[in-house]
């Protein structure tokens, strides 16, 4: 049987300052991402390639695809970033914003350039490749 939520002002504080800190941190990193567009679009464009997930025949042009995105998540509102990961929020129990929207980007968007060739791997897979060069960069 499931528990009865009866918000006491106690669990009420304590569930709005978890949802608080989680706002607080997906913001944060959204920021962040103008910070470091050119470096993060460099490091995750390199590594997607260097482990085979995508096929490309210009490296270059798919940095300049994921630098693009980045700077569309970095002007983007809270409903088109909600709308864009939506089918990507179970990947992992706990994802990181920018990792979400990028795994999204590349699953969704980066078949259709014409310089790739096809991607390979899992969306987790995708996601773990992506996440590693995020971290670096966001925190």
């Amino acid at each position: 049987m499931a528990k009865v939520f009866r918000p006491s002002s106690r669990e009420a504080s304590i569930l709005s300052k978890i949802e608080s800190s989680k706002e607080h941190e997906r913001r944060k990193a959204i920021r962040g991402v103008s910070d470091c567009i050119e470096p993060l679009s460099n490091a995750v464009a390199s590594k997607l390639v260097e482990n085979n997930l995508v096929e490309t025949t210009s490296k270059n042009r798919l940095e300049e695809g994921i630098k693009k995105c980045l700077e569309g998540l970095a002007h983007a509102e809270d409903f088109d970033i909600d709308y864009q990961i939506a089918e990507f929020r179970n990947l992992a129990p706990h994802p990181h914003i920018v990792s979400l929207y990028l795994t999204a980007f590349v699953i969704e968007k980066v078949i259709d350039f014409k310089d790739v060739v096809d991607i390979y791997g899992s969306d987790e897979e995708i996601y773990g490749c992506i996440h590693r060069q995020v971290v670096k960069y966001l925190p």
